[in-house]
This record gives C-alpha cells, structure tokens and sequence, in this order.
C-alpha cells in the first residue's frame, strides 16, 4: 500500500464540481428521503385540488346570484360534486355553495397543518440530523492533515450552517419546484378549460420571467460562496477569542479584539447587503411581471364578459383567481432561486468534506496483529506537511521491544512529528515506519493505535469526570484498573483530594486543574490502555521541580516492559532512558546514553551543560 501523500484541504477550483453535478447530489439525496417528499407532495396535490374547488364554488356562487339578480343573465353552470346538492331555492343554492367552501377550507387548513408538521419533521428530524451525522463521522475519519489545512471556523460552520443549506434544497428548491410545477400545470389546465385564448394572452410574460431568474441566479452564485468565506472568518474569531482568553485578557486587548471582531462581523453584514439589493430588486421585478397578467386580463377579459363569450364568476372571477395563484407561484421562484444559490455555496463545502479522501487511509486487507511486541524501524524516512516543508529527512532508527529512547531537539527539529508518524497520524513522504517487522500502513489503525498509548505536548481533557478522562480509551475499564492508572501516574493523591474524587466533573478542557495535574491525568490515560509502546510528548514539561522527581520515578514503572519513546529536555528524564537521540533540522545527529553523549562535542553536551550551570546557579 503507499502512502498518500495529498493534502485534505478541500478541493480547489481546479477539482471543483460543477452545479450540474451539486444539484444531482441533493436530489439523490431527496431520493433518500423519497417517500417523506412524496407524502408531502400529496399533501400539496390534495391542497392544490381543495384551492381550485374554493375558487370554482366562489364563482358559482356569483354567477347563482347574477342569474336570479340580473335579467337576461346567463344560467349558472353547476358541477357534477354540486348538483348532488342541487335546491331550487335560489337562497339554498347559495348557502350550500357558502357551506361547502366553508367545509374545503377546514380540510385546507387541516392539510396545512398536517403538511407543516410532516415537513418539520422531515426536514429537522431527519435530513439535518443524519447529514450532520454524515459530516461529523467523516471528519473523525480523517487523518490530521484535513485539520491541519482547515481553519476551525470553517470547520465549525461546515457541520452546522452549510448542512441546513443543503437541507434548504431539499424543502426549499426540490419540494418547492415540483410543487410550483404541479400547480402551474393544475392552474393552466384549469384556465385554459375556461379560455384558451385569455390563458395565452395572460401567461405571454412567463418565459421572460424564467429568463429574468436564469440570470439572478448567474449573479447571486460568486455572493453566497464569498459569504461562506466570511461567515468561517466571524466563527474562527469567535473561537479563537473562547480558546485565547487568558491570553486575550492578559495583554489587556479586550477592546482590539472587539474591533477585530466587529469588523469581519461588519464584513458579513456588507457582503449580505449587496445579496438583499439583489433579492430586493429580483422579487418586485418578479411580481411587477405578473400584474402585466392582471391588467391584461381585465382588459381581455372584460371585454369577454361584456360579450357573453365568458362567464363573470365560474369565468372571469375564477379565472382572475387562479391567474393570482399562478402568480404567486412563479413570484415563488425568488425564494426558490434564492436557495438554490444558497444550497450550492453550502453543497460544495458539505460534499467536499464527505469526498475528502484520508492521506492516511485503512488497507484493504490489514494484517492482524493481536499482540504488538515493540520494535519499532524507520527506514529511510522524510516527511513533510501539507502546508509547509519537510521537517524530517532521511531518517534510520531501530528501537527494539521494551527499550527506552528519550528524543532531544530544539523547537521546530521535528520531535513531535517523529512521535505522530509512529502513531500514523500521518504517513511518511518517503520511507517506511515498521512495527514489528510490518508496514505500519498495512496494520489496521484502531488495533495499532490501541497498543500505543500516547501523551501530547497539550494535553486535552473533556467535560466528564475524571474517571471518565482517565478511561477515555478504554471506557470498559473498572474502578479499580483507574486507580492504578492514576496511581502509576502519581495523580492519585490530587483526584482524591478534588470535591467528588474520581467523579468530580471537569470544566471544558480541564483548565480548572493546574498543568500538572491535567499532564498526570493525560499519563494516566495512556497507561490505562497498558500498551506495548508509549509516546511520551514532554511529559515533565508542565511539572514543577518538586512534583517531578514524583512523575519520574511513576513514569519508571510505567516504561516497564514496554518500548518508550519520551520527549524530554531535563538531564533527569534523559538520565533514566537507554539512548538517547538528538535531532537538528529534522535529521538525527547524535545517538548514544547521556554518559557517552556528555563526553562527546556537540549539541547534546551543550544543552546539558547550559542545563547544568542554570541548576547551579538556582542554588
């Protein structure tokens, strides 16, 4: 299997995926939900049928009441559904017309109401839920490169505003057009059963009303995809303002990080402004259109009337009617022209996550490994970033099982990356990273990842309690197995002293706990999994000098027996180690104990002796 070696940023324009493309997307995923939209769509035949009897019982009645007021006028035109209720009463007739609009318009607003909870619950419940799903899963499939490459804003704004956008399709676009299609068919079926000709000459502005849309459309799409952008930038300032508040308020810049704020908000809201202008003029543009229907119809159309070639209610009343509703209708396109250039903007974000492909990606057929050994081998290994140059090059290194090896390096040398490529975080540019003689890239991750266990630079912890924390990897684990977790990570003797001891509930991140605390719950975590390999990022880094002697004689225990790969700078840590490695410009450049390395010119004798003279000096 090779390494992939892509970014996961999503694609450029050069990849991008045309409208045609988007829009079968979305009603694929219609087809998804079919049976939800086609009890909506009935639902809309059976109030599209329930408006047009409404309509034809409102002219009936006028023409019922002209023929018995007006000498002369012609008989009214009863339907079979009405002659069943046929009275020679003049006044019967007409409150049996009045009843049964009445009846419709229950059933109306029963339909209304059936179809208002059967959307919401389509919509909301469903679509939204299982596509944000969709997106959340993906993402924790993918491997650091997709986060690497990808602000937090625009992470946060694909799994919450772009999935209601493409949900908007759905109700917004594809419901909404087949429902404007059926009833523009219904609607001009209806008039042309009442005038052919009135129905031509009323509807002859249509198709510069779909001309007049094509190109609204054409103009919104560049807007709404430019919004995207600047709604990711007022969501990464929103978090990055909860996650660097100390730092916020420590350099006392409340006030320039309100002004950064206001204006990429400001951003949002100019951008905004130039897509309502354009909505704004769309809509009257639309509806001043359709009232050209209106005054050619009185004009024709009474003409007709005077010349007894149409009826004044069950024609032209009802006619006017439904030339209204079919008005209404394309007027709809506004919002239906609107949200499809929304749905794409958030289409073409949504899918590009659900398409990424992982650089670090599962064989097809992974090597069972049920017991990991220990040996670890670099062969030959450079690896560089997505976003940036190559931070390793050309690395050789053998660490057998059980051995430990302490990694040194100044900031940027490439220690962490070492540490992550052993982990598969990410794959190697070129080389190989083999654990016990196997590509690690043909081991199945979860396996591999479960014999590791791994403490960052910056340890993380979750809003749960601390026994949670500590068996965050291994949620099976019993009371018991989390104290002595605890306990070889010398964090006992604190959790127990915490309000409710193991179940005392953490604030987010665990910044209610001091660093060293937060770091002996992240050792805790790891040796909980009792893997054959540990990852140690700089566990003694947020340590102060009296609890350390206490983290490394803990940490002694828990390198027992298995391979150990520490990031250190203290003497005392790379003391205790087997071999040490020094890195410089991602290339090892010495290898020996802490003795031999000390006798030897070179970086390594160079920190340690700096590190020496500070400890003399301190006392």
């Amino acid at each position: 299997m090779t390494p992939a070696n892509s970014s996961e940023k999503p694609s450029t324009t050069n990849t991008e995926p045309s409208n045609f493309v988007l829009i079968g997307r979305m009603m694929m995923l219609g087809w998804k939900y079919r049976w939800g939209c086609v009890r909506l769509l009935a639902l809309q035949g059976l109030l599209l049928l329930t408006a047009i009897a409404c309509l034809r019982l409102t002219g009936l009645g006028i023409d019922v009441v002209r023929f018995h007021a007006v000498p002369g006028a012609p008989p009214p035109s009863f339907p079979w559904w009405v002659q069943l209720f046929q009275t020679k009463s003049p006044m019967a007739q007409v409150a049996v017309i009045a009843a049964m609009v009445l009846v419709f318009e229950l059933v109306r607003g029963a339909l209304n109401y059936i179809y208002t909870l059967s959307a919401g619950y389509l919509v909301h419940a469903r679509i939204v839920v299982d596509l944000r799903s969709a997106v959340y899963e993906k993402m924790q499939q993918l491997s650091f490169g997709f986060f690497d490459s990808n602000a937090t804003g625009s992470i946060i704004n694909r799994v919450t505003s772009d999935v209601q956008s493409v949900r908007a399709f759905v109700d917004g676009v594809l419901i909404q057009l087949v429902i404007l299609l059926i009833s523009l068919v219904g609607y001009v079926s209806y008039m042309s059963s009442i005038h052919v000709g009135l129905t031509v000459a009323c509807l002859a502005t249509t198709p510069l009303m779909w001309v007049v849309t094509a190109i609204f459309s054409y103009l919104t799409r560049p807007a709404y995809d430019r919004n995207r952008v600047l709604v990711d930038e007022v969501i990464l300032n929103l978090a990055e303002y909860v996650q660097g508040v100390q730092v916020i308020k420590g350099f006392g810049r409340e006030r320039e990080e309100v002004k950064r704020f206001e204006h990429a908000n400001r951003e949002v809201q100019q951008q905004q402004h130039g897509i309502f202008w354009m909505v704004s003029l769309f809509g009257p543009s639309i509806g001043y259109m359709t009232q050209i229907n209106l005054v050619i119809l009185l004009a024709y159309g009474g003409w007709l009337v005077t010349q007894n070639q149409l009826a004044l209610g069950s024609g032209l009343v009802v006619f006017a009617g439904l030339l209204q509703q079919f008005s209404s209708q394309v007027a709809n396109l506004t919002n239906i022209a609107n949200s499809v250039q929304q749905s794409l903007s958030g289409a073409r974000r949504v899918f590009e996550v659900l398409d990424t492909p992982s650089s670090v990606r599962e064989s097809d057929h992974p090597i069972d490994l049920p017991q990991v050994r220990g040996k670890i081998e670099l062969a030959n290994v450079s690896f560089a970033y997505p976003t940036g140059g190559t931070v390793l090059r050309n690395l050789d290194l053998v660490i057998e099982p059980g051995e430990r090896i302490a990694i040194l390096g100044a900031t940027g040398s490439g220690k962490s990356s070492l540490l992550s490529l052993i982990a598969r975080f990410y794959d190697p540019t070129t080389g190989t990273v083999l654990i016990d003689g196997h590509d690690a890239r043909n081991l199945g991750l979860k396996q591999l990842r479960r014999q590791i266990g791994i403490v960052f630079q910056e340890t993380f912890l979750f809003s749960n309690t601390v026994a949670a924390n500590i068996a965050y990897g291994h949620p099976d684990a019993t009371m018991d197995d989390v104290i002595r977790a605890a306990q070889v990570a010398a964090a006992h003797e604190f959790i127990v002293n915490l309000p409710n001891g193991y179940q005392t509930i953490l604030g987010e991140g665990g910044f209610d706990l001091s660093g060293g605390q937060r770091q002996r719950l992240a050792i805790a975590r790891a040796v909980l999994l009792d893997p054959a390999i540990l990852l140690l990022d700089d566990p003694a880094a947020a340590i102060d000098p009296h609890t350390e002697h206490e983290i490394l004689d803990a940490m002694q225990q828990a390198m027992e027996g298995r391979t150990t790969i520490v990031v250190a700078h203290r003497l005392s840590t790379l003391r205790s180690c087997d071999a040490v490695i020094v890195l410089d410009d991602g290339e090892i450049v010495q290898r020996g104990t802490h003795d031999s390395l000390f006798l030897e010119e070179g970086h390594y004798r160079d920190a340690a002796t700096a590190q020496l003279s500070q400890a003399s000096l301190l006392h």
